[in-house]
């Protein structure tokens, strides 16, 4: 029996055409490639590229107008964090940082941000990390993850700076997000999350609790991220 799961074709296609608007491949005013041709490009039928690329439309990365195509509006003033892609992809690496607060370490299972844990996910452990993530410089998101201690080799040594987490799973573990449940809270800053997003006291933040579905059956990643979005507003494709 499998122990994958595969990500809907629509939602690789909606990642991947946004991440081209994100990196500049293609640029405000740019007409994307026709349906017909999208779907030679990515081997998929004109259904799944029109589903693509409603949820652009929805986002704001583009605009449909009749006669001419789908013309580009360039990378909305908000944040996707929402996305199956993840911050990195959504924002753009030029306009990202994250420094890590607290390196990835073994440990056991405290609490996972409110959701149930299974038996075997308390058995084996967390690797848990902090990151601090800016945008344009500006500190925007506190977040603490926890992945499950499995079949993960070397992970605490990897170097996380300015790099996406979804990449490195991707990369060296073949673990890809495939969607996920959200609770999303409106809190106070106090204590590390006003001191890490450089904010006073009380100032309004938003509090996600996330848990992450991957392509690996029963392979779950936590995290709790706090955002200041004084200037930025969140939305996303999930």
């Amino acid at each position: 029996m499998s122990t994958t799961r595969t990500i809907p074709n629509y939602r690789r296609v909606y990642e991947t055409i946004r991440k081209h608007i994100t990196d500049g491949i293609y640029q405000e005013g740019n007409l994307l490639p026709s349906e017909s041709e999208l779907c030679v490009i990515h081997h998929v039928t004109r259904p799944t590229i029109r589903k693509a690329l409603d949820g652009l439309v929805n986002e704001g990365y583009i605009k449909k107008q009749q006669g001419k195509g789908s013309i580009v509006m360039g990378v909305p003033q908000g944040v996707g964090i929402l996305s199956l892609g993840g911050t990195t992809s959504a924002i753009g690496q030029q306009n990202l940082k994250t420094a890590i607060i607290v390196k990835p370490r073994i440990q056991t299972w405290e609490e996972a941000f409110t959701f149930e844990l299974s038996d075997v996910e308390k058995e084996v452990g967390c690797i848990y990390m902090e990151r601090l993530r800016y945008v344009k410089d500006e500190p925007v998101f506190y977040d603490i993850t926890k992945i499950p201690n499995i079949n993960m080799p070397r992970f605490t040594s990897r170097k996380l700076e300015n790099k996406s987490l979804f990449d490195q799973l991707r990369k060296h573990y073949h673990i890809e997000i495939k969607g996920g449940d959200q609770k999303i809270l409106a809190t106070g800053a106090s204590g590390k999350v006003m001191e890490h997003l450089q904010v006073k006291e009380g100032h309004p933040v938003l509090k996600l609790n996330r848990k992450l579905e991957t392509n690996k059956l029963d392979f779950f990643i936590y995290s709790q991220v706090y955002c200041n979005t004084e200037k930025y507003v969140l939305y996303g494709n999930f």
